[in-house]
């Protein structure tokens, strides 16, 4: 089930053996100097709360954005594993379905109907894994997934049931360079991953940067 990468799969809730999905490259340069001016207002305050003295036991926190306006506050994460789905019957964890969006968009509209179950996080011993536990694809950016040595990030489409590691702490560190640009210019540690639903992004398809896709996260880790 090769794709441009040689990436396999596996399906079911276990994380299984799987590298990347039909990934797509983009211009990560441009879409990194964009994030970081939308991103920086928001995060600061929020941020200096979750560093207070009693509040650093979450190994990451996850924030939802419609387009380039971000819903609601971070969402910090301290369990093992997070369902993040829409409507609350769908289980017990992050309920987008609850954030206050003034977002009228019908694009906007039609994508969160179709995030339903949404995605599960798991926080395993050789890293973080994403399972897609939706009816429709979604698409993921990660440092992590891609060759050392690429200028570009690609953008790696995940199916329904399926799974994939989509943070390793341990590439991570040895990513994390003192004139690394892009790892520096993240929030704060530069562990970051971004996940939209539905929609994917990139040089192949019509959206250039992940502020264009109506219904994405950001997944910010801790890296203590």
């Amino acid at each position: 089930m090769g794709a441009a990468g040689g990436s396999q799969a596996t399906s079911g809730g276990r994380p299984g053996d799987l590298g990347a999905i039909n990934p797509t490259v983009e211009s990560s340069k441009s879409e990194l100097a964009l994030m970081v001016s939308l991103s920086h207002g928001f995060w600061k305050k929020d941020f200096q709360v979750l560093q207070e003295p009693g509040n650093r036991s979450h190994w990451c926190v996850v924030a939802y954005w419609e387009e380039k306006t971000r819903v609601g506050r971070l969402y910090s994460v301290r369990e093992p594993s997070l369902d993040i789905f829409y409507d609350l019957p769908q289980g017990n964890g992050f309920c987008l379905g609850q954030l206050n969006s003034d977002n009228k968009n019908q694009l906007v509209q039609k994508v969160r109907s179709k995030i339903g179950y949404g995605i599960q996080l798991t926080k395993e011993v050789d890293g973080v894994w994403v399972y897609n536990r939706s009816s429709y694809p979604i698409f993921i950016k990660s440092a992590t997934l891609d060759n050392p040595d690429s200028r570009t990030l690609l953008v790696h489409k995940v199916f329904p049931g399926f799974s994939i590691k989509a943070f390793d702490y341990e590439k991570a560190y040895s990513l994390q360079r003192p004139n690394d640009h892009e790892f520096m210019q993240q929030p704060w540690t530069g562990f970051t991953v971004q996940i939209s639903f539905v929609k994917g992004w990139g040089q192949c398809y019509t959206r250039q940067f992940i502020s264009s896709c109506p219904c994405w996260l950001e997944v910010i880790f801790n890296n203590r």
